[in-house]
């Protein structure tokens, strides 16, 4: 009788230490597919798979963290996602070519890019138990091809890189209009801003370099020219306030930049056209969609070396998961 009780807490104790190092499910979505691959950090393997709207390519996790949101372009919708069970929450249709996605960071303003209509579209966020929790309050044109979005800490204004006709675009969400538009290098994709929110990294997916300007003034500044690789295209913060890194997706490359210095001070891997990226607490596990082989690359960032692959899909494209380092 003894043993057996023994055996039993011994038992408890195990799944209890289990329950307790659990981590969060990483979410890939792969856009040929129309679906997202669910991956075990541990294992790394894919333990589901999650129907979705055609061509998701974007996701974003809300600012309460209650809430990963899937922007299916073709399908007009939106799949919010539990980032700790990956249950499906809710499904919002009727977001017309939601491409990129942005939450302003005081959960007042959702943003898409739709990329084939030409425009920003602005909604009010109602809340998560709404019966229609985003009321759209204005569709501003942004020719041609708005691809990446970011909004600064304050929640006051929206940048839009557009990437066919080489520009980029500032809007004031207060009162939906266009402040400002400005050319830029060849075929701009992800835009990075700095902790400060005086800096705007610009990646060039139509050339080998980022470009750097200054929008804390009222017109925005050209400040530099970053080299980096070939098709510099999506930005992941390291999480110190200091650092970045770009994929650079033609020339299978990752570059670490210092935004002190506005240079290159580290380079990974990227294996077979990396995409986007997620850090992981550990500050030294780099996961990047390797959009060309249809895998999940995990990257030690200590030595530079490629850890594992898993195979997610046709396409993969955005990433995301609970356990990240600060995007800042």
């Amino acid at each position: 009788m003894l043993r057996s009780l023994t055996v039993a807490l011994a038992w408890l104790v195990a799944l209890g230490a289990q329950a307790q190092t659990a981590r969060p499910p990483v979410f890939v979505l792969n856009s040929l597919d129309a679906d997202i691959a669910v991956v075990d950090p541990v294992t790394f393997k894919v333990t589901k798979r999650i129907p979705t709207g055609k061509e998701p390519h974007h996701l974003y996790m809300s600012p309460d963290e209650k809430s990963v949101i899937v922007a299916n372009a073709l399908g007009d919708s939106l799949t919010f996602l539990d980032p700790r069970t990956a249950e499906v929450q809710r499904v919002v249709r009727g977001i017309s070519d939601p491409y990129h996605l942005r939450f302003s960071p005081d959960m007042k303003w959702f943003v898409t890019a739709s990329n084939r209509l030409d425009r920003v579209d602005i909604y009010r966020w109602q809340g998560s138990t709404a019966a229609e929790p985003l009321q759209l309050v204005k569709r501003i044109p942004a020719p041609k091809t708005p691809s990446h979005l970011n909004i600064d800490t304050k929640s006051t204004t929206l940048y839009a890189s557009l990437q066919d006709s080489d520009e980029l675009l500032a809007i004031d969400l207060a009162t939906q209009t266009v402040k400002w538009k400005t050319t830029v290098g060849k075929m701009p994709a992800d835009i990075y801003l700095t902790a400060d929110d005086r800096f705007i990294l610009v990646g060039l997916t139509g050339d080998k370099a980022v470009e750097v300007w200054d929008v804390s003034g009222a017109a925005p500044k050209f400040v530099k020219r970053i080299a980096t690789g070939d098709g510099a295209h999506s930005f992941r913060a390291w999480g110190d306030k200091r650092h970045v890194l770009v994929s650079n997706r033609a020339g299978n490359t990752i570059s670490k930049i210092d935004t002190a210095t506005m240079s290159v001070v580290d380079q990974f891997p990227g294996p077979s056209g990396p995409d986007d990226m997620e850090l992981l607490t550990d500050g030294k596990t780099l996961l990047v969609t390797s959009r060309w082989a249809g895998k999940l690359t995990e990257i030690d960032t200590t030595t530079r070396k490629v850890v594992r692959q898993v195979k997610v899909g046709k396409s993969p494209h955005g990433i995301w998961t609970l356990d990240h380092k600060p995007r800042l």
